[in-house]
């Protein structure tokens, strides 16, 4: 088997760094400049970005979805939340960059403290006008001075930067979309009024693909094309996408409902739309420092907020939330064939990492439907799993062993949905410990998943319901319970989710993960994953509106990892329910084989 979709050769190393940084330095020095602000961030605050736009990882190494980095004369830090504090020192050098856990001390709190008298420059594409003011704010506090750059002096070192991604764009089928692109627009158009904006700058990708329902491929595993629209209260829309992503049949649909500019065009664009006081939205979110400046040299006024889209997009309708429900259906019996695949050869040969990510993907691909997986698998046996976002290179590849746990989070990229499932299998015989911490992690799930609330609550406000059984035995996991997903977009999508951070009500329609964990260094990682579906729940003799959750992903749980004695009768009750719908869902579509092992899998807790 090979994997399609996923490379599993080293990207990066700490010798990144050791050849890097002094190369930033020099430039650094070359300007007048005691110090650079690195982000993860592309010009739209992506959390994946393309080769051309992977900064961070080329300067030091390090692959994670998030961080930063400050390049000092003397000094260097990397910050990084709890995901990945322990992935961050095994790939940078440690002897040139500091890891610093976020959760101790942010990125402008590290600057406060050692930048000093300095000139502080940063990259206003890179930034957004929030944190550019946080930015300022500790660089005042040093003493320093925040400068912004006309070019990138990173840029300017690259020698080998790949140039930008041209993925082809594709046209998202209105029926599965539930929506055609000109409603949409007339919608915003609403509620541009009813917010008394003047116009919208859209610099988040997934919601120019969610608003003029177009897919692209500029993005791995992500299928969205990088570019900006201009939306004014009153006319027609901008799309500014590179010429070279379009055919001629796709430019010739899209020009039914939009103006069709180059990138290069952003800048005049903007400034006509801006002219005159005009009040401009841009996103607090994923809109650059530098959209703002645009805004304001052509004498407008640059609001910052919330994009609506994000909102609207997250809101999923009766036709996506129709192609959820068939897109898991068809990825549990993919999951199921994977879990059978694996406990056979777990009993004879332990497969190793990436065999057990090539079959899992052979079997995604076996549907016929697979366009393609949703993020890099993270196939963690042992001590591997206990690392948040393992991703398993051939350097790091390793046997599943008898006696441990194997943690696999994977997800698929359906046309009319996105999975993303974790599950923790044992190995042979698992230990008292190991089926203690799976099943305290297992009881805040199934609270999760049988949680009733009214409307209006946030994900911070039932995030603890996920953390009780651990906090009661004086242990935690260092991440959110769960994120948003979007519909053939991202696996990570916003501003709905479940975390001590959720600020966001929860409403009707939305899709999040439910995916508490539990990691122990050195030794096992456990994190159970489905997706839930936000949905209205009646509740007899109740005074106000509910809500409740569906859950969408369709395989079982480890029943040799539960322990049933720190179940109680609700807990059993509603696994014994799941499993009894994993059954009826997937059992039709299996063959003799697997269904008998799926029966087995999903029987009843005895």
């Amino acid at each position: 088997m090979s994997a399609t979709f996923q490379s599993f050769d080293d990207l990066a190393s700490p010798a990144q760094g050791t050849r890097h940084i002094p190369l930033l330095r020099a430039e650094l020095l070359r300007r007048g400049l005691d110090g650079f602000v690195v982000p993860r961030a592309d010009e739209h605050q992506s959390e994946y970005v393309p080769a051309s736009a992977d900064r961070l990882t080329w300067l030091t190494g390090f692959t994670g979805s998030a961080g930063t980095a400050v390049i000092l004369r003397d000094a260097a830090a990397i910050v990084v939340d709890g995901r990945y504090t322990l992935q961050a020192a095994q790939q940078v050098d440690t002897s040139l960059l500091t890891v610093v856990p976020q959760a101790e001390t942010s990125a402008e709190s590290w600057i406060e403290a050692h930048l000093g008298t300095g000139v502080l420059g940063y990259d206003p594409w890179l930034h957004t006008a929030k944190s550019v003011d946080a930015l300022r704010r500790a660089v005042t506090r040093a003493g320093g001075r925040l400068e912004p750059v006309g070019t990138n002096p990173l840029d300017a070192v690259w020698a080998d930067r790949p140039a930008p991604p041209t993925g082809a764009v594709s046209l998202h089928p209105d029926a599965l979309a539930g929506e055609a692109a000109a409603a949409k627009l007339a919608r915003l158009g609403d509620t541009l009024r009813t917010e008394r904006l003047d116009g919208l700058v859209v610099s988040d990708p997934h919601n120019l693909a969610w608003l003029f329902n177009i897919r692209g491929a500029d993005i791995a595993h992500t299928p969205i094309a990088l570019g900006y629209g201009i939306v004014p209260r009153g006319g027609r829309p901008i799309l500014l996408l590179d010429p070279a992503k379009l055919s001629a049949e796709i430019g010739q649909a899209l020009s039914q409902v939009a103006d069709l500019r180059p990138p290069s065009g952003l800048a005049e664009a903007l400034g006509a739309v801006a002219a005159g006081g005009k009040r401009i939205r841009i996103d607090q979110a994923t809109g650059a420092e530098a959209l703002t400046r645009l805004v304001e040299e052509a004498g407008g006024f640059a609001d910052a907020g919330a994009d609506p889209l994000t909102l609207m997009k997250a809101r999923k309708n009766a036709a996506e939330i129709s192609g959820a429900r068939e897109a898991h259906r068809r990825d549990g019996a993919a999951v199921a064939r994977f879990l059978h695949w694996l406990d056979r050869a777990a009993a004879t040969r332990p497969p190793r990492e990436i065999e057990a990510v090539e079959a899992l993907e052979a079997f995604r691909r076996d549907t016929g439907a697979l366009r393609d997986i949703s993020f890099p698998t993270i196939s963690g046996s042992g001590p591997n799993g206990a690392v948040v976002h393992y991703r398993v290179t051939r350097q790091s590849d390793r046997a599943l062993r008898p006696g441990e746990l194997f943690l696999v989070d994977s997800g698929a990229q359906y046309q009319d949905g996105t999975t993303d499932i974790t599950r923790t299998v044992a190995i042979g015989e698992p230990s008292a410990e190991m089926r203690d911490r799976f099943t305290r992690v297992l009881k805040g799930h199934v609270a999760i998943a049988r949680a009733v609330f009214p409307r209006g609550t946030s994900g911070a406000q039932i995030d603890g319901f996920a953390r009780r059984p651990l906090w009661e035995a004086g242990l935690d996991f260092d991440h959110g319970t769960g994120h948003g997903i979007g519909s053939y977009l991202s696996v990570h999508e916003g501003p709905q989710r479940i975390s001590k951070l959720g600020g966001t009500a929860l409403e009707a329609g939305m899709i999040l993960s439910n995916e508490p964990g539990y990691y122990k260094t050195g030794a096992y990682g456990i994190r159970i994953e489905n997706l839930i579906l936000v949905e209205s729940r009646d509740v007899p003799g109740g005074e106000r509106p509910m809500l409740g959750f569906e859950t969408l992903t369709l395989a079982p749980i480890d029943r040799r990892l539960i322990d049933t004695r720190l179940l109680d009768a609700e807990e059993r009750s509603w696994l014994d329910g799941y499993h009894a719908a994993v059954w009826q869902a997937l059992s039709g579509l299996l063959e003799p084989e697997t269904r008998d092992w799926l029966a087995a899998a999903t029987a009843p807790l005895g």
